[in-house]
């Protein structure tokens, strides 16, 4: 049973992503803020956190600097709708994922059991293969969904979980056009609304991590009005 520790100063959310997360087969521990969290995390790591950032006595962030000194255990943010730039930062920081307030629970268990699977996997524990997590290679892009690898050009790219389900839609099928109904539809569920907006950023991202010394990174075609479609080079 993985254990999971909630840090936020809402008890409602607490109380309920708890509820959400035990009747999944969690075990899950719930702190209101960073100092707290840290004071047990020192005595017990969990295997996974789920992090506010904005939190008092010690916020998600100094709490993040604090464990990326010591663990890698996969953290993920909970940010409100405006705070992309502490999104930017968190990620440059260390954190795994980010899901906006407010969020559907099904998509937090998935971001969860997808960050676990990666852990699983890089540290030796066997994972069975299927068709949906066999290595992909595209041209100058491999991709390992069981270890959550992305290397471009030979270069190792530190993707979130959304930024490679997206990247992985794309690459699956070469020369096709995804819109961005149907991105939305594999980075998040039927529960969460999201604007087009959100998807363009993703891959505005996207592009700027596998961005290499020498070039642009060029393989994600937009086509205006339509979508996007990955081209293997």
């Amino acid at each position: 049973m993985s254990r999971i520790a909630l840090v936020d100063d809402d008890r409602n959310i607490l109380t309920s992503v708890q509820i959400t997360l035990e009747a999944e087969g969690f075990d899950v521990e719930t702190y209101a803020d960073g100092q707290q969290a840290l004071e047990a995390f020192n005595k017990r790591m969990p295997e996974l956190a789920v992090l506010d950032i904005k939190m008092p006595r010690m916020d998600g962030m100094d709490l993040l600097q604090r464990l990326r000194q010591k663990t890698t255990m996969p953290v993920i943010f909970l940010t409100s709708k405006d705070d992309e730039i502490d999104e930017v930062l968190g990620l440059r920081m260390g954190a795994d994922d980010y899901i906006k307030k407010p969020f559907s629970q099904r998509l937090l268990v998935e971001r969860i059991r997808a960050l676990l699977r990666r852990q699983d996997a890089i540290s030796g524990e066997e994972i069975e293969e299927t068709e949906d997590n066999k290595t992909l290679e595209r041209g100058e892009l491999t991709m390992d969904p069981l270890r959550h690898a992305v290397k471009w050009k030979g270069n190792d790219v530190s993707l979130t979980v959304t930024e490679f389900l997206l990247l992985q839609a794309l690459a699956q099928r070469p020369g096709f056009v995804k819109s961005r109904d149907q991105l939305m539809d594999v980075a998040y569920d039927d529960q969460v609304y999201v604007d087009d907006r959100t998807i363009d950023s993703h891959i505005k991202r996207l592009r700027k991590k596998m961005r290499t010394a020498d070039d642009e990174f060029s393989a994600i075609e937009t086509l205006y009005g339509i979508g996007y479609r990955y081209n293997e080079e």
